[in-house]
């Protein structure tokens, strides 16, 4: 069963999180603070990790942007902040989940399951444009012969846009082909991926726009526009 890290000063939650998990079959590490949990992650790789944001030495923002240096591991957000900015910020940072405190342990277990569920490999359902080079191993995509520089959402999002050209994904199942859950409150960071994302082409093909915006549905990928 895959292995969770729970990084969480309180003593009470993670007992709370360790029970439902392993109620679950997962097998779980508890670590108190961000730094140690960035060490043990490096030396001992967790499938997901559940990630405080108020801990007592680094927060949990600056333990995600450490962990993103070295590992694509899952991570969701605990907090007791419902902003937006918070959620924006922990996706950008590369979060999979947030989750607002006090928390059902049943719908975090549940959470647990459907982001490992969606980290699973996906199969291509069409044929990649000749401009654009997808390799699902190294986690690179090339445009007109120049690697990109993605981070792992952006990756994703614009793998699945090149794998159906023409379609149009809403922000939600955009979403989901990131491996983000849908209902944490991110749909509008969409929008500032996919502009990152033109801007990254655009320094290759300036007069390109193979991103289409479709106003109030979405986005597509036009290999015309290409």
């Amino acid at each position: 069963m895959p292995h969770i890290l729970i990084v969480e000063d309180e003593a009470a939650i993670a007992d709370t999180l360790i029970y439902a998990l392993q109620s679950e079959g997962f097998t779980t590490t508890w670590i108190g603070l961000g730094q140690q949990a960035v060490d043990h992650q490096r030396a001992t790789p967790a499938d997901l990790i559940i990630l405080d944001i108020g801990l007592p030495d680094i927060t949990g923002f600056e333990a995600c942007k450490q962990l993103r240096r070295f590992t694509e591991v899952p991570v969701m957000f605990l907090s007791a902040r419902d902003g937006e900015i918070d959620r924006v910020v922990g996706l950008e940072i590369g979060a999979d989940d947030y989750v607002v405190k006090p928390f059902s342990p049943r719908e975090v277990t549940a959470r647990v399951r459907a982001i490992l569920k969606r980290m699973q490999p996906r199969t291509a359902t069409a044929p990649v444009a000749e401009l654009f080079q997808i390799d699902r191993e190294r986690v690179q995509i090339s445009y007109r012969g120049q690697a990109l520089s993605l981070t792992r959402h952006e990756f994703r999002l614009l793998q699945c846009l090149l794998e159906q050209p023409e379609r149009v994904f809403s922000r939600e199942q955009l979403l989901d082909a990131m491996g983000v859950a849908v209902d944490a409150g991110y749909d509008r960071s969409i929008d500032s991926h996919v502009k990152s994302l033109r801007a990254k082409l655009r320094q290759i093909a300036a007069e390109a726009e193979p991103i289409q915006t479709h106003r109030g549905l979405g986005y597509s990928y036009s290999p015309g526009h290409s």
